[in-house]
């Protein structure tokens, strides 16, 4: 999902293993990802994507002779923010130690590889895959166990 503030901009979702760069869009007053081989487009995330920075991630001062600020992380998850007010960013990065960071105040031209998407259930497939814990005892240890319902136990 991008921010509202990208909603002109041909843009495209992330996949797992992009190469992507921070960067400026429009007149430089958004930022956000774009794909290394592709400038032009946004890449939006989804909450929950996790990031891997190919250097500690750093955001843009407000005055370009003071230098950047670093937030100690090369690893970050992408959230969403300020949704109930429409014309704020939305868009924002968790580091590690719970600091939150908007895509707007991040260094232009640091690189990233999408590692992760979150998970997204399907409920048929959620249905289908419905485990049961069961305790099983085995020698003198207590084990638990996931059995898909119907499964023959008699060997245990």
């Amino acid at each position: 999902m991008c921010d509202y503030s990208l909603e002109h901009l041909v843009s495209r979702a992330a996949k797992v293993g992009d190469k992507l760069v921070t960067t400026r869009f429009g007149q430089g007053l958004t930022g956000g990802f774009c794909a290394m081989s592709e400038p032009n487009v946004a890449v939006c995330l989804q909450p929950g994507t996790e990031l891997a920075f190919e250097r500690e991630i750093e955001g843009e001062t407000a005055f370009r002779s003071i230098p950047s600020s670093k937030f100690g992380a090369q690893v970050a998850r992408f959230l969403r923010v300020n949704e109930a007010h429409r014309h704020l960013d939305h868009d924002a990065l968790v580091m590690p130690s719970g600091q939150v960071v908007l895509l707007t105040r991040l260094r232009e031209g640091q690189h990233a590889t999408v590692l992760q998407l979150p998970a997204t259930e399907r409920p048929h497939e959620a249905a289908q895959e419905t485990r049961t814990p069961v305790m099983a005892k085995r020698d003198t240890d207590k084990a638990c166990e996931l059995e898909r319902p119907g499964t023959d136990r008699s060997w245990m």
